[in-house]
């Protein structure tokens, strides 16, 4: 009786790895699908909100400027 005798793997064993890994790979994509709509939705959003804001001009009033008034 040979206790440390060569190692085989059962077809099992393989098929059931095959099929670990490919649906790794598909969940990994698919995080990385979201992850990446959600940067672009989140850039989108920030550019829109940074050309809502209008720069100020010169002739403007200032805050302490109508404080001071009152």
């Amino acid at each position: 009786m040979d206790v440390m005798g060569p190692h085989h793997e059962h077809d099992l064993h393989r098929r059931r790895f095959s099929r670990n890994l490919g649906l790794g790979l598909v969940l990994a994509a698919l995080c990385l699908l979201v992850f990446a709509l959600s940067v672009v939705k989140i850039s989108e959003a920030v550019s829109q909100h940074e050309g809502a804001r209008l720069p100020r001009s010169e002739g403007a009033t200032r805050p302490e400027a109508s404080v001071a008034q009152l």
